[in-house]
Order: C-alpha cells, then sequence, then structure tokens
C-alpha cells in the first residue's frame, strides 16, 4: 500500500517533467532488474545465468540514459527518481507475490483504497488544487485499465503463476510499448543516449522472456489453500461434498493437499515450485 501505491506513483510524478517521454519509458525497465535482485538475494528465487546476463544489458542500457553531463555528479535527477520509482514497485512485487495466492480482488481493492487515503491526504495537507471533473474521470479511467484496477489484478495472478523474478522479467516487454506512445504523442525526440540504449535495453529484455527452465524436481508433501484449476499437473486430488463448485473460469478454492511428488517439466517459481536449486 505505502511502497507501491503511494511513494513509487508520487515518485515517479514528481519525475517525469524533467525527462523525456521516450526515456522514461525505457527507465521503467528498471523495475525487472531490481525485481529480480530482491526476489534472488532475500526470497531466495532461483534466477538463471542467462537472467543475470539479462539483467546486466538492462542495467548498462539504464545508466546510459542516466548520465547527463550537465547535472548534478554527471547524472540526471529525475532519470534517478524513475529507477527510485523501480526499486519502490520491485519491492512491492516481492511482498505482492507472498499475498498472491490470496483474493487478488480483495488484496487490490484494500491496496488501492488504503494508497488513495493516504496520496489524497497528502493532496489536503500540500493545498494542491482538484482538476476539473472531466480530467478526474479520465484519469480514473486510465488508473483503472493502466494501473490500479484490472493491471494490479492481472499482476497478483502472474504472481502467484510464475513468481516475482519471472512476472517482473515480463513486464519488461511494457516499456516498449511506452516507448511507441511516446513517439506518437509528443513531438519530443530522445538524446542520443537513447538510441544506445534502444538495442541494449532490447536484447536484455529478449533474454529474459525467451527463458526455459526445467528438470527433475521434488514437491514436498503439503495441505494449503488458493484458488486453483485442475488442468495442470499438481491439482488432481478428490473433492468433497463440502468443496465448492467450480466457477466459470474452471478454478475454485478450497483446502487440499497435495502429495510429494518427484518429476521433470518446465516451470517457473511459482508458489508450487520454491525448490532449492544446485
Amino acid at each position: 500500500m505505502v511502497l507501491g501505491g503511494f511513494l513509487a506513483p508520487v515518485t515517479l510524478i514528481f519525475s517525469l517533467p524533467g525527462t523525456p517521454a521516450a526515456t522514461a519509458a525505457l527507465l521503467l525497465n528498471f523495475e525487472a532488474v531490481a525485481t529480480t535482485l530482491i526476489a534472488a538475494t532475500i526470497f531466495r528465487e532461483w534466477v538463471s545465468r542467462r537472467v543475470w546476463i539479462a539483467l546486466g544489458f538492462i542495467t548498462t542500457a539504464c545508466i546510459l540514459l542516466t548520465w547527463e553531463p550537465t547535472g548534478s555528479l554527471g547524472l540526471s535527477l529525475s532519470a534517478l527518481g524513475i529507477l527510485l520509482t523501480c526499486v519502490f514497485w520491485a519491492i512491492d512485487n516481492n511482498l505482492g507475490q507472498r499475498l498472491s495466492a490470496k483474493d487478488p480482488l480483495l488484496v487490490i481493492s484494500i491496496k488501492g483504497i488504503g494508497a488513495g487515503v493516504i496520496t489524497l491526504i497528502l493532496v489536503l495537507v500540500t493545498g494542491e488544487q482538484f482538476p476539473d471533473p472531466s480530467t478526474i474521470a479520465a484519469a480514473m479511467i486510465v488508473g483503472f485499465l493502466c494501473y490500479g484496477g484490472l493491471t494490479s489484478i492481472l499482476f497478483l495472478l502472474a504472481l502467484r503463476g510464475i513468481g516475482a523474478a519471472r512476472a517482473g522479467s515480463l513486464l519488461a516487454i511494457s516499456p516498449f510499448f511506452g516507448v511507441i506512445f511516446s513517439l506518437l504523442l509528443f513531438a519530443e525526440l530522445p538524446a542520443g543516449a537513447f538510441y544506445i540504449a534502444l538495442p541494449i535495453m532490447a536484447l536484455g529484455a529478449w533474454l529474459l522472456v525467451s527463458e526455459k527452465h526445467s528438470h527433475p524436481h521434488r514437491h514436498p508433501a503439503i495441505v494449503h489453500e488458493h484458488r486453483h484449476r485442475h488442468d495442470d499437473l499438481h491439482h488432481d486430488h478428490a473433492h468433497t461434498a463440502d468443496d465448492p463448485p467450480l466457477t466459470s473460469t474452471g478454478e475454485h478454492s478450497h483446502m487440499h493437499a497435495h502429495d510429494e511428488i518427484v518429476h521433470e517439466h518446465p516451470h517457473q517459481p511459482d508458489i508450487h515450485h520454491r525448490h532449492s536449486h544446485r
């Protein structure tokens, strides 16, 4: 609520005016780097050598985009603000992954309402003026579709299914759409370093999203509850009359048991694949 819903967007809003739109869009790829670093070092998600190489490319591109000879210490403070935004969102992603087995609509509703109240208090304290009703309505539509509503629910489901590091990696595709829209909407062209950073960033993003991972692994016996389907390899359990029926999407949630099993198939560090690696 505080990191992802309040600190990150407020920091981003103050950082955007000093950064060209296309550059800002590319810098948001640092969220994938920060998310993966936290997931690997603190929460012990396994990350392959290919991913580390990809993160190196993206970080190099971010350094190029942050460099500004006339800025403080040769760096753009606005660009650094966008990188700090990515760090806030990266922490939010990893904490959200711990809640991903819960009802996503409930989690996002609580997070959104709480962050909205905190932001509203900041607005009132600082004496900011409210925009006109049409601007508020447009902002709410964009927010629901692209930031605090539908997107957040889908991302929470992705955190559950593939883990924070991989979800953050796939998110690395979105800034390239931001670059395309920025070039269509704004006459402002990015600086020269942008054209060097763009192919480096694209190579890093491709390495991230094209990663494959498969090896023999063991699932210990466990009893837990979360929303699940029955068309995968891990949910072939029997049901009782007390279990809820399947919804129209083929899912339901109830307490269920997993027997110990050893097998091999392509997988990601979802809630059923938190095993260690050699």
